[in-house]
């Protein structure tokens, strides 16, 4: 992102029954710091609930932590109620406790790259920032 382009947006998001936000709220405050626009959603929220705030937001971005083990229903939902809502053009990714194995069962299910504990922040950010540079560099948004 060259200091004239507009800010990343990116939509941090809790889903499930997991109260654990420590690292949602870690990244979150990572990404502010590397200058992108950040909407944390909070716990507990439903797939319905993060693609509903996603599009509000016009965000670029949906960065979702999930540790309770149910990422297998949890990605592959966000993603094709944001598919559905015409919203395809947004990158889902995030971080949590993910098997290798699983990481790549959502990859090929559309969803990004997938980041486990313990990895630096920085690596999201270049992530995204990466993504981020390409999708403007074809002309999509």
């Amino acid at each position: 992102m060259s200091e004239g382009d507009r800010k990343i947006r990116v939509l941090v998001a809790k889903p499930g029954l997991d109260g654990h936000d420590r690292g949602a709220k870690v990244i979150a405050s990572a990404f502010r710091d590397a200058g992108f626009e950040v909407v944390y959603t909070g716990l507990h929220q439903t797939p319905e609930m993060i693609v509903s705030a996603a599009v509000q937001e016009d965000v670029d971005v949906v960065a979702m932590s999930v540790l309770s083990g149910a990422h297998m229903t949890l990605f592959p939902r966000v993603k094709d109620l944001l598919d559905e809502a015409g919203a395809d053009h947004i990158l889902l990714t995030g971080g949590g406790i993910i098997p290798e194995e699983d990481t790549e069962a959502l990859r090929d299910r559309g969803v990004g790259k997938l980041f486990g504990p313990g990895t630096p922040t920085s690596a999201a950010i270049e992530y995204i920032r990466e993504w981020f540079a390409e999708q403007h560099a074809t002309g999509e948004s």
